[in-house]
């Protein structure tokens, strides 16, 4: 009798999907026009000011405003799609382009109690996520629980992709951390409208995979306490580009190209090196421990072949009090069939939190 090591099979099959996505010519790969240049060393500088000098000391989200208008409307719920002008600052803003200008998002809500008795998760997308779709499902069921879901569309994704990209292939390395950095300014303005405008009485933020990490970095760095919830996340972006299969659909010849028209000429192992000290600005572990640790649930899979197990056990010790579930699966199959799971730890994450209590 033959007996098959189902984790070999889950790895075996991120594998097969990631050779199939990204070593295949059927789409460019990520960064192949270089580095980004003075906008790479912009946001160098912008991403190490987001560690405040004295811990616990956080910037105040900005106040947007949505414009919404109704998708449906029925007697158990309502889903509405809003857009706000990215409220990030002047600096970042003539970085992104036009087409990340306005955000959109979906906001699904239940009606059988009043908000501040109601929960709101802002989800934030994952590698490729281009639409509300995926994560409205995941959020979908949790109406029942008086959960609402907020879905925020990415800088460089959906509506907001730029001209010139395909697909999710970021086309400079400066884009991915100003897709980063914008959709942190965002998420947290979300939870800041939710809160002071809409009346919820908890939030919380929760991602898949990337998503996973901005909504780390977005539990680290909001003022007041959420529900932190990152799944099949890496530490740091770079696990995913430097370990994980994304290495295989980065664009290194076009990287040491850019560097060699600038500096010397390098090696590939040294544009790696590159990569790695310009990266290490998304480690999730530099990132202030989140107001209430006990209300962050981390779920990872058995078998990732995107993010290795040590690099979820970094997030873990980082930030004590955390919890870490395990799923039995890849990273591919988990994203498919765990959505149970996820629910469970928004729920679960939420019921740490204590309600707000009612303004006078």
């Amino acid at each position: 009798m033959v007996t098959v090591n189902l984790g070999m099979l889950h790895y075996i099959l991120d594998h097969v999907y990631g050779a199939f996505v990204h070593r295949t010519k059927i789409t460019p790969p990520f960064f192949s026009r270089g580095w980004g240049g003075t906008k790479l060393e912009l946001l160098e500088r912008l991403i190490s000011q987001l560690f405040p000098e004295v811990e616990g000391q956080n910037w105040p989200p900005s106040l947007i405003q949505p414009i919404w208008k109704t998708v449906w409307d029925t007697q158990n719920a309502c889903l509405r799609e809003g857009v706000f002008r990215t409220p990030c600052d002047e600096q970042l803003l003539n970085a992104l382009p036009p087409e990340s200008h306005n955000a959109r998002v979906a906001f699904l809500v239940p009606k059988s109690v009043p908000p501040q008795k109601m929960a709101c998760v802002v989800h934030l997308a994952g590698t490729g996520d281009h639409t509300f779709e995926r994560r409205l499902r995941l959020g979908g069921p949790l109406l029942k629980q008086n959960i609402a879901t907020m879905v925020l569309e990415s800088p460089f994704y959906g509506q907001r992709r730029p001209m010139l990209q395909r697909g999710a292939k970021l086309l400079c390395v400066s884009d991915l951390l100003l897709l980063g950095r914008a959709t942190i300014e965002e998420a947290r303005s979300l939870l800041y409208w939710l809160d002071s405008e809409a009346g919820f009485g908890k939030m919380g933020v929760c991602g898949l995979s990337m998503g996973g990490v901005h909504a780390a970095m977005v539990g680290s760095l909001h003022p007041t306490p959420v529900a932190t919830l990152p799944f099949l996340s890496p530490h740091s972006a770079v696990v995913a580009f430097c370990e994980g299969i994304l290495k295989h659909a980065t664009a290194w010849e076009a990287l040491r190209e850019d560097l060699a028209a600038k500096e010397a000429a390098m090696t590939l192992e040294e544009v790696r090196e590159r990569m790695r000290n310009v990266l290490s600005l998304t480690d999730v572990t530099r990132f202030p421990i989140p107001k209430n640790p006990n209300a962050i649930i981390f779920v990872a899979a058995t078998d990732d072949g995107y993010i290795p197990k040590h690099s979820v056990l970094e997030l873990q010790k980082a930030w004590p009090g955390s919890e870490v579930r395990w799923v039995t699966g890849g990273h591919v199959s988990s994203f498919l069939l765990h959505n149970d799971e996820f629910r469970k730890a928004i729920v679960d994450g939420l019921n740490r939190l204590e309600w707000k209590e009612p303004a006078l």
